[in-house]
């Protein structure tokens, strides 16, 4: 019998160099939400990319932020710390080209971590100049030795199989951490809330700020329908008024575009409502983070 291998790696970087977007297509289906936006992800998100004799349990993680403005800034970052904890690769995930003080201060992080650390430029189908690439790549093995370097395009596919592999033979032998039809360890009420959210950041752009959240209080599945009532819960009363638009059409446009994903996420008709309610202070005030899921207990 062929001996099978399992290990976590961690993606982690700065704000916005696509990590969710890469986790989900190596897995194949949309996992972690994406969006423009920095710091989309909140959360630490483990995808699971099953094949027949490895399990490579990805662990998405928020953006690295060099400074903590808020309780909510400080709790992302304590997430993404924490991910890489007992993990067996670490894939530092850079933007092509782009380098920045953020990068250098992820990189800072990952100092005298005895873990095999991968370099993986991501959005390489956005270069102008490919003939940039190898000097660049050159430039940042001089900070650090890297035990690979991978160029790759989540949105392009390119590439994708050479990372897949490669982390393939850096797993441990051991049994599978999770059942072999899973892909994900976060259950169908967050990944609905994460849907909602991300519908609301497509929406909405710049015109509203980070501090916004949502939260699933009813989820009910009857014979041929599923309810599902959330919160949108943001700071001011302006915000609110944002996100509602003239005459509810803003509102009822973001639950039209949630509703469809969830209904092909759970392979049945959802009937979704949305309520957008003002709690002042939430995003930094650490009892409020626990109790909206941002602190694990």
């Amino acid at each position: 019998m062929t001996a099978t291998r399992c290990g976590v790696v961690a993606f982690i970087g700065r704000p916005n160099v696509g990590k969710s977007t890469l986790m989900n297509h190596l897995i194949g289906q949309k996992i972690s939400i994406t969006s423009r936006r920095p710091q989309t992800t909140r959360h630490r998100i483990h995808g699971i990319l099953t094949r027949d004799n490895y399990q490579i349990v990805i662990a998405d993680t928020p953006g690295i932020q060099e400074e903590e403005q808020r309780a909510l800034n400080k709790v992302m970052n304590q997430t993404a710390y924490q991910a890489l904890a007992g993990v067996d690769v670490i894939c530092f995930t850079v933007d092509a080209l782009k380098w920045n003080q953020g990068d250098e201060y992820v990189l800072s992080l990952l100092e005298g971590l005895q873990v095999p650390v991968f370099l993986v430029l991501n959005k390489i189908d956005t270069l102008d100049e490919k003939n940039q690439l190898l000097p660049h790549i050159a430039r940042l093995q001089e900070k650090r030795e890297f035990a690979e370097v991978v160029p790759v395009s989540a949105l392009g596919g390119h590439n994708l199989d050479a990372l897949e592999a490669t982390l393939q033979g850096y797993l441990p032998e051991g049994p599978f951490l999770y059942d072999e039809d899973d892909i994900t360890d976060r259950n169908l009420r967050f990944l609905a809330a994460e849907m909602i959210r991300e519908k609301i950041f497509r929406q909405l752009g710049d015109e509203l700020p980070h501090q916004m959240t949502v939260e699933v209080e009813l989820w009910e599945d009857g014979p041929r329908v599923t309810h599902i009532a959330a919160s949108i819960l943001v700071e001011r009363p302006g915000q609110k008024k944002i996100l509602i638009g003239t005459n509810g059409e803003r509102i009822k446009k973001i639950g039209i575009d949630a509703r469809k994903e969830i209904e092909q996420l759970i392979g049945r008709k959802v009937m979704l409502r949305l309520w957008v309610r003002v709690r002042r202070g939430w995003s930094d005030d650490e009892r409020a983070l626990r109790s909206l899921g941002y602190v694990d207990n």
